[in-house]
């Protein structure tokens, strides 16, 4: 897969059916392999967070997932052919374990969240192995959930926790997983499990899911993207005017 650096965060270009493909090869060969995400508030983040910085930089796949980081990356002159959302792609490569017989752990989100959502994928991938789960609160004893998840012979590892947790935990304990590959999902069990609505497809493709969220919370999200989206904004007019891609 190509990669390019944006705004000082190095991303992959490829379709979801590349992604998917690359990852299932890696997995049946064996070979440990990291993904992440990325979307606006990262990038954003990432400008002034060292270690989560460090903590995406180190993975071996970073898929684009918002449409503002498309139609960025695009402004600026770069080639992207699609995003390759969280979710979907989560979806995506339970699709492909249930085919291939690859067990998965699933871990963060409420103890109640993520039951729910373990019944909700076993119930859509008749076939799918859940080789367990386990809630996110579990910071005070790390280690012994680590052990749990190696001790599960699980081949795929999905964290839905908020960032930068889920990537520093990832990058802290990768070779302690005993997986083949990890993926930090965000909010996705909160979606699966149908506590959270995701935006229309409209509204998806239009780069408006920020919006559906504030206006499904707004005291807890307008802040937060006002801030994201403006820092943004004003990267992409710096990079413009510098006239670099980079």
């Amino acid at each position: 897969m190509k990669r390019i650096e944006f705004l000082g965060t190095p991303m992959d270009i490829a379709t979801m059916e590349e992604t998917v493909s690359h990852i299932e090869n890696r997995i049946a060969d064996g070979e440990f392999l990291q993904h992440v995400v990325v979307n606006v508030a990262k990038i954003v983040n990432m400008q002034k967070d060292p270690v989560l910085a460090e903590s995406v930089k180190a993975c071996d796949v970073i898929n684009i997932d918002g449409m503002g980081v498309v139609f960025g990356a695009r402004f600026l002159g770069h080639d992207i052919p699609e995003r390759v959302a969280g979710v979907d792609l989560f979806h995506e490569l339970l699709k492909m374990s249930a085919k291939r017989d690859f067990p998965v752990f699933l871990l963060g989100a409420t103890d109640d969240v993520v039951t729910a959502t373990s019944t909700k994928v076993k119930s859509l991938y008749s076939d799918l192995n859940v080789a367990g789960f386990n809630d996110g609160y579990f910071w005070d004893d790390e280690e012994a959930v680590v052990n749990k998840i190696r001790e599960s012979g699980a081949k795929l590892l999905f964290v839905a926790i908020t960032s930068p947790k889920k990537e520093n935990f990832i990058n802290k304990w990768q070779d302690k997983l005993g997986v083949d590959f990890v993926m930090g999902v965000g909010g996705t069990f909160d979606v699966v499990a149908g506590k959270v609505n995701r935006a229309p497809k409209w509204m998806q493709n239009a780069g408006l899911e920020w919006l559906y969220r504030v206006i499904q919370e707004p005291r807890r999200m307008w802040k937060r993207y006002l801030v994201t989206n403006s820092t943004f904004a004003w990267l992409l007019f710096k990079a413009k005017i510098n006239g670099k891609k980079t």
